[in-house]
């Protein structure tokens, strides 16, 4: 075994090319004396195949009379059980919390985001098979395929969190890989209050929006924290209420005790067996639901979506990519004339007002740090056009010293939707104005 003695490392060491030349010639050996042994070690714990690896690494450099220290063999094995039993450079990164999201663009340029800021990564691949190595050992479990003839694939981790990656012929400089994570402990309003993602008046809203059953659309771009939004909401679903929640990609944490998760699913190799969300969503209104969770409304999945907002099915929540409250309506017009809306435009916009109570837009500041950006309540149509009121609006300004202010703007209005009006009748008889915190109950 490898003892470790006051020696350190040599200054660079790890990333070296002598490092890892060394830790390919290791990497060989661990595998001949795998197929020696005819070990399986899906069978054994982590400390025996840890402690496996170390008496090897051990002998290879006694063996082979390599010029390092004691601490860089203890290296190397450290990094060759992670190869054997985890992912390799990938392990210390998907294993750190303050970790969103790992870009990697060939084997030499990683980035990794904290707090929604992005930032250069050293981490040591050999190469682009490696890389490769690592991503097809992340896929496997997960019944997914990627070759030449299946260049691009989309997974869900089974720790949580999601992978895309690109290969050749489509990335042209080496595998290209985008990783979300996603907290094991997903945050509630309360911690989305504190870290002062939205005002508590704002959170109150919201509460009280799932608590009476109103629809409720969150918008934002890439990455703005929308998941997060709707995991925070659904906390105050009651507890008698049955969910049932429909995915692309499996990505919700809901703290509730009745959920019915379901997840769609691409077609096999002979281009058959296609599961979408649409045809998820047409299954789900046969399975009793209270209410109905979309991860993420891209397609034609928006009629039924729409339809069973509209028939019983209210305190139903989504998520859809836009830049504002407007933009979101507009794409939803655009997604339902994809799937082959027959009726008239203002049938459309009808229906969609209807449906909708609430949209929450999300959005990342200059800084990275995310936040709700308006709070806007559906209200009607009016001449051809939904009619809506923003009831909390985001306000923020960069100074001099690149420090930012903000603060949100409460609108002093009352929510129009009949789902609220108990919420109404206490506000009215309360002090309620203009607030830069939001309304003043």
């Amino acid at each position: 075994m490898i003892h470790l003695t006051f020696q350190e490392c040599s200054p660079g060491f790890e990333g070296s090319r002598e490092y890892l030349s060394i830790k390919a010639k290791a990497h060989e050996h661990l595998l001949s004396r795998v197929e020696e042994v005819g070990m399986d070690f899906s069978q054994w714990g982590e400390q025996r195949v840890r402690n496996f690896v170390d008496s090897e690494i051990d002998r290879f450099v006694q063996q082979q009379r390599l010029p390092i220290n004691s601490s860089e063999a203890k290296q190397i094995a450290q990094d060759l059980f992670k190869e054997i039993n985890g992912l390799g450079p990938l392990d210390d990164l998907m294993g750190d919390q303050s970790v969103e999201d790992i870009l990697i663009n060939g084997h030499k340029q990683v980035f990794v985001s904290r707090g929604g800021v992005m930032q250069p990564q050293v981490l040591h691949f050999a190469d682009d098979a490696h890389l490769l190595r690592i991503i097809q050992r992340v896929i496997a479990p997960l019944g997914r395929r990627l070759d030449e003839s299946t260049p691009m694939v989309d997974a869900r981790l089974p720790g949580g969190g999601r992978l895309n990656a690109v290969i050749a012929p489509l990335a042209l400089d080496g595998p290209l890989v985008s990783i979300r994570k996603f907290r094991k402990d997903p945050y509630g309003m309360s911690d989305l209050v504190r870290l002062g993602s939205l005002s508590e008046d704002m959170a109150q809203l919201l509460e009280h929006a799932v608590r009476n059953r109103c629809n409720v659309l969150i918008s934002g771009g890439t990455s703005s924290g929308k998941t997060s939004m709707l995991n925070a909401l659904a906390s105050y679903v009651p507890v008698t209420e049955r969910v049932v929640t429909i995915e692309d990609t499996a990505e919700l944490s809901l703290k509730h005790p009745h959920v019915a998760r379901m997840e769609s699913r691409p077609s096999g190799l002979d281009g058959h067996g296609e599961i979408n969300t649409r045809d998820l969503m047409r299954n789900s209104l046969r399975m009793r639901p209270d209410r109905i969770i979309v991860g993420e409304v891209r397609g034609a999945e928006v009629m039924e979506m729409l339809q069973a907002m509209n028939t019983g099915h209210d305190g139903s929540m989504a998520t859809v990519h836009a830049s504002s409250p407007r933009e979101c309506l507009y794409r939803l017009e655009m997604l339902a004339g994809f799937a082959g809306f027959a009726g008239s435009e203002l049938s459309l916009r009808r229906q969609i007002a209807s449906a909708l109570d609430f949209i929450v837009q999300i959005g990342r500041l200059p800084n990275g740090k995310r936040r709700v950006v308006s709070i806007t309540e559906v209200t009607g149509v009016n001449d051809d056009v939904i009619v809506m009121q923003e009831l909390f609006k985001h306000v923020h300004a960069e100074q001099i010293d690149g420090e930012i202010t903000e603060h949100w703007d409460g609108a002093g209005l009352l929510p129009q939707t009949p789902k609220l009006s108990k919420l109404r009748q206490e506000m009215a008889g309360k002090n309620v104005g203009k607030s830069h915190n939001g309304w003043l109950l």
